[in-house]
């Protein structure tokens, strides 16, 4: 009882810290997403051995990911556009300068650390900007919102569907407990919340759930990349920032990924 209430009044601060930040968007979102950013980056380099204080390459990391924030906020809004070629270019920089310490350093990071230095400033920092970014798109305001409609809302769903009639498991061997029939009630369920939110706010509706649908997919592709990693790893949980959740991993694993899909797909059809 007493962790299921732990867990309960941790997710009511989260939503809160959550629908206060995305409401006023700006710098206060930015420095939540920049904060995240950081703090998830830190949980996955210290599966790969890179958390030590004075570790140079997850240093690199840190700063890699601090820049594509900071140009981030700089070209807000254009991040698809013809005008955010700097942003970009904060990648392949990084990138040289990951391989300038794996070469320099050498024999002390293992290739595999190397890849991981890299791979987690795209999969963390970039993916989780695009909840700045779809917030500072004209619009924006309502288009947030999506982001969690699909990754949450996807996960609330598939859960009381298969728990009530899931019979045919999903991924077996990485997730015992999913089930095709969970995860369809997902898509499903994130949808009808798209195609609600859309009637209310007067957006076009069928957009809105077909831009929810193919979020929600997305959103089960990252709960369950982010649940391969750990299982592979040999870990439960990313971290303790959130009692009764985890750490910024286990309870954005979903959001890491819809957030980038959302952006895209609100830039292309609405």
């Amino acid at each position: 009882m007493k962790s299921f209430l732990t867990r309960l009044l941790s997710g009511i601060v989260l939503l809160a810290v959550i629908i206060l930040t995305c409401w006023f968007g700006g710098n206060l979102l930015w420095v939540l997403v920049l904060a995240a950013s950081l703090i998830g980056l830190r949980e996955f380099y210290k599966v790969f051995g890179l958390d030590a204080p004075d570790n140079v390459l997850a240093a690199v990391g840190y700063l890699g990911a601090a820049a594509w924030l900071v140009v981030c906020k700089v070209c807000a809004g254009s991040v698809l556009s013809s005008q955010s070629e700097r942003l970009w270019l904060v990648l392949p920089a990084a990138f040289l300068l990951i391989l300038a310490v794996y070469v320099f350093t050498f024999p002390k990071f293992e290739t595999q650390q190397v890849m991981a230095a890299f791979f987690g400033i795209v999969y963390i920092p970039v993916m989780l900007s695009f909840i700045y970014q779809t917030r500072m798109l004209e619009g924006g305001f309502y288009l947030v919102w999506l982001i969690f409609f699909c990754s949450w809302g996807c996960d609330t769903f598939a859960y009381c569907t298969g728990m009530l009639i899931g019979k045919h498991k999903l991924a077996p061997v990485l997730s015992p407990k999913k089930s095709i029939e969970g995860a369809v009630g997902g898509v499903i369920g994130a949808a009808a919340l798209g195609g609600i939110y859309g009637a209310l706010t007067g957006a076009p509706v069928i957009a809105y759930v077909l831009i929810c649908a193919v979020g929600a997919v997305a959103s089960e592709i990252g709960d369950l990349a982010a649940s391969a990693i750990k299982r592979q790893h040999g870990i439960k949980d990313y971290g303790t920032l959130i009692p009764g959740h985890g750490g910024i991993l286990d309870r954005f694993d979903s959001v890491i990924v819809t957030a980038p899909m959302i952006y895209t797909l609100a830039v292309l059809f609405v």
